[in-house]
């Protein structure tokens, strides 16, 4: 044996060795930022009114442009004071709310009878769909020889606008349910209610709450809207008055009213979606 051929057959164990240690493991990339605390979320809005404060007070904003947000809170204080605000507060919550109500419980509804029967479908989703393509504002003139300038136009009209992401998202959880679990339904011998309420109905909430965060500010939105259409009472009527006096103070009021409700709505919406749907281990968790 030639001593090369010995020095190849000694070094072979110790490079079949070398080959046969395991690496050690990859150390995991965490591709997913942690979930910031619930107090976080407000960041952005605190700095945009402290920026907006130091624009108003250095005179980069004056006065008749748009107020500074501690005289907007100040006016805001005085109107709740003297019972200027309350009630037209209310009157626009009772407006957003209900057609809220009216638009989530017509949306499930339309949104089960289309994603769970085809002759459902066939009736009902051209139609959401032709709805979706026309503008809510573009139903007012209707809306208004329909049902005249009262109340009933204006939650019909929140009520159209809720419908739509309302139907959409949840049909589409609905269509997107694993066939493994609908196979596994019909071996087990689920009737169609049992199937509806322990596997099409769980199935849906994640796209249902989607919608429902869209829908609490869309209720919002259509209301801006249809509270400057001849009407005495809402926080809208409010602002469209001040505008008519320069009171851009009240205007600021009214803007601070709405996106409070609209944070705090959605942060309602989270609360409920996190309790209903704890099972789920969400990103950044």
């Amino acid at each position: 044996m030639t001593k090369a051929l010995q020095n190849t057959l000694a070094y072979a164990p110790s490079q079949a060795h070398h080959r046969a240690t395991p690496a050690p493991p990859a150390r995991p990339v965490n591709l997913v930022p942690a979930r910031l605390p619930p107090g976080w979320r407000l960041s952005g809005p605190v700095l945009l009114l402290v920026l907006w404060e130091i624009a108003s007070r250095t005179g980069l904003l004056s006065p008749e442009t748009l107020t500074a947000p501690s005289t907007a809170l100040v006016t805001g204080y005085d109107m709740l004071a003297d019972g200027t605000l309350l009630p037209h507060f209310l009157a626009s919550a009772a407006r957003a709310y209900t057609g809220l109500a009216l638009g989530v419980l017509i949306g499930v509804v339309l949104a089960l009878l289309s994603g769970l029967t085809r002759t459902g479908e066939a009736l009902i989703d051209g139609v959401v769909q032709i709805k979706r393509a026309i503008p809510t504002l573009a139903l007012i003139p209707l809306a208004i020889i329909w049902l005249g300038i009262g109340e009933a136009m204006k939650v019909f009209l929140i009520f159209t606008a809720v419908l739509v992401p309302i139907y959409i998202n949840t049909h589409a959880a609905l269509r997107g349910i694993d066939i493994g679990h609908v196979e596994l339904a019909t071996t087990l011998g689920l009737t169609r209610r049992e199937f509806i309420r322990k596997v099409a109905l769980p199935a849906a909430l994640p796209g249902f709450f989607v919608a429902l965060r869209l829908a609490v500010a869309l209720c919002w939105t259509a209301l801006v809207v249809l509270e400057l259409i001849n009407t005495q009472t809402g926080i809208g009527y409010l602002m469209n008055r001040a505008r008519d006096w320069g009171q851009t103070d009240i205007i600021v009021v009214g803007i601070i009213i709405y996106a409070a409700l609209g944070l705090a709505s959605d942060a309602a919406v989270r609360f409920v979606e996190s309790r209903v749907l704890s099972y789920r281990r969400t990103l950044g968790s």
